[in-house]
């Protein structure tokens, strides 16, 4: 991803699955400025070279041990009930 692009995203969205997890990236205005598929080994890598943003999920097993590692790297990680994603 481009410095452009990193300084752009405002919040992002994680769609988790068993293998891949879908991410798409908003900048201010709520425009979409990134929507990748990633697999689980690149998650929190990508996210690592990103500056801190607001990351949002929904709440599951895997996304409460993502969530505290995201948190540690600087990022508001919040997680929702599945009803509202």
């Amino acid at each position: 991803m481009s410095q452009k692009l990193n300084a752009a995203i405002a919040v992002i969205g994680i769609d988790i699955g068993k293998n891949s997890f879908h991410i798409v990236g908003q900048d201010h205005r709520g425009a979409i400025v990134l929507r990748q598929k990633w697999s689980r080994g690149q998650v929190e890598t990508r996210l690592a070279n990103l500056p801190p943003c607001l990351i949002g999920m929904e709440a599951c097993v895997g996304a409460h041990h993502l969530s505290r590692k995201l948190q540690v790297l600087g990022h508001d990680a919040r997680l929702m009930p599945a009803k509202y994603v």
